[in-house]
């Protein structure tokens, strides 16, 4: 059986033309959170926060520093985007997270308690087309009530 040159073109342009639509989106980089853009919800919002984040598919890590009227503090958390759950502590507390894709989006679902306190977070993160801006959609429940944040962050 032979391929004519023609056929072997129409499949090597197929090929390139679906390898991009297979790639994830990457969150690599260093991250700048743009107060007046973002909404806190009923939350007070941050002074500053600074994030690093570190993806090879389907490791992500995020270091975390953040400060506000709540004080100053750090926080590194890692995921596996492969929807394997993994466990990370913030602030002493254990939370458990599922993270997988929805498209170009990444969705973490996260649960764990601050005291008696059980809390859910469902956070999507999502990059703008130039790379420039992650947006972290989130919204968490508690016995506290529920709310909807948005964080928008910059790359530096």
């Amino acid at each position: 059986m032979s391929f004519s040159p023609k056929y072997c073109t129409m499949a090597l342009a197929l090929a390139l033309l679906v390898v991009p639509a297979l790639a994830k989106t990457n969150f690599s980089g260093d991250w700048k959170l743009n107060v007046s853009k973002s909404e806190f919800g009923p939350m007070p919002p941050p002074s500053s926060m600074m994030g690093k984040v570190t993806h090879e598919d389907p490791k992500l890590k995020l270091t975390v520093k953040q400060s506000g009227e709540r004080g100053d503090f750090e926080y590194e958390m890692n995921y596996s985007t492969d929807g394997k759950e993994t466990t990370n502590e913030m602030r002493g507390n254990t939370m458990k997270s599922i993270a997988k894709w929805d498209g170009d989006e990444l969705v973490i679902e996260t649960k764990g308690a601050f005291g008696d306190n059980a809390v859910t977070l469902q956070d999507r993160m999502s990059l703008s087309a130039d790379g420039k801006t992650l947006t972290l959609k989130r919204h968490f429940s508690s016995s506290m009530g529920e709310a909807d944040q948005t964080y928008i962050l910059e790359k530096q």
